[in-house]
């Protein structure tokens, strides 16, 4: 069985009545980089309504297991 990874992917998405790109972090979880990309362009393209071409990936890194991304320090 694969194990899966943590990626952390950041992007923008550029709509045309955008007046900026909305930019956007998300954190996947996946078994390669490739999955998590395509998993990006479904879940922003169902949620935004944005075709592949108007969703940019800017970085793609893969997670620590130590870090905790999605904490808030208050």
């Amino acid at each position: 069985m694969s194990e899966s990874k943590r990626y952390i992917v950041s992007g923008e998405i550029m709509k045309p009545n955008f007046f900026a790109p909305m930019k956007f972090r998300k954190e996947i979880t996946a078994t390669k980089q490739a999955q998590a990309i395509e998993r990006i362009y479904t879940d922003m393209g169902s949620k935004h309504r944005a075709k592949r071409y108007e969703i940019r990936i800017l970085d793609v890194q893969e997670a620590d297991a130590s870090s905790e991304t999605d904490k808030k320090v208050e």
